[in-house]
């Protein structure tokens, strides 16, 4: 599965899990189309990266550079933080029109990130529970209602999705080394770099046995 290279289409590729991706997919000798909306946020220069203009709530920007892709990892994210959370269609109405213009491509593989706060785990520490139920979902309630709608949108669809839920995420470098539970909770799910959820991503491309799954991931 690792020795085969793909055509990828990252988008959202200057934020911190997709330039994981874009770096970590050059690294693994695929050839990565990246979409920002703004290129100069995406300094890089590689013989196996096209780094193009688009945006994921304009649908007619996406078809064509679709075209030829293996897989799609949507890895959009809007800017505010914790205490920032304003109302937002990002994740439903952007991943609904990338869906769409997947579909008329005719591109089925599409990897898409969501968060595991949006519902509360049974498995992780109590004060955990309590800190994402009555803190971090008030506090990100505008986020979390939105990628509530986007998961709803996916699963509805027919691609062969993979949603990836991760915990607190970190910017320390990729390790290789973490645990995953799909369709299911992840025992003390609490934290995960950038750059591992990256890892499992690019290293999952093609496996079967996440297809139309949600995968819980973390250390």
């Amino acid at each position: 599965m690792e020795n085969q290279t793909y055509q990828l289409l990252i988008i959202g590729a200057n934020g911190g899990i997709g330039r994981q991706c874009v770096e970590l997919a050059l690294n693994a000798g695929h050839r990565v189309t990246a979409l920002v909306r703004n290129p100069a946020n995406l300094p890089l220069i590689h013989q196996n990266l096209e780094v193009v203009q688009g945006d994921l709530l304009k649908p007619a920007t996406l078809e064509k550079y679709l075209v030829g892709k293996d897989a799609v990892i949507s890895a959009i994210g809007v800017k505010g933080g914790m205490f920032g959370d304003k109302p937002t269609t990002l994740y439903s109405e952007g991943n609904a029109n990338l869906l769409q213009a997947m579909e008329i491509v005719g591109v089925k593989r599409a990897f898409f990130i969501s968060a595991s706060a949006i519902e509360i785990s049974p498995v992780i520490p109590r004060f955990v529970q309590f800190l994402a139920k009555y803190v971090i979902q008030k506090l990100l309630k505008h986020m979390y209602a939105d990628l509530r709608r986007m998961e709803s949108i996916i699963k509805a669809s027919e691609t062969k999705w993979t949603i990836i839920r991760p915990p607190q995420l970190s910017d320390q470098p990729a390790t290789g080394h973490y645990r995953t539970a799909i369709n299911d909770w992840l025992k003390d799910c609490l934290k995960i770099s950038r750059a591992d959820v990256a890892h499992f991503i690019i290293h999952n491309i093609n496996n079967p046995a996440i297809i139309k799954t949600t995968v819980e991931i973390g250390y």
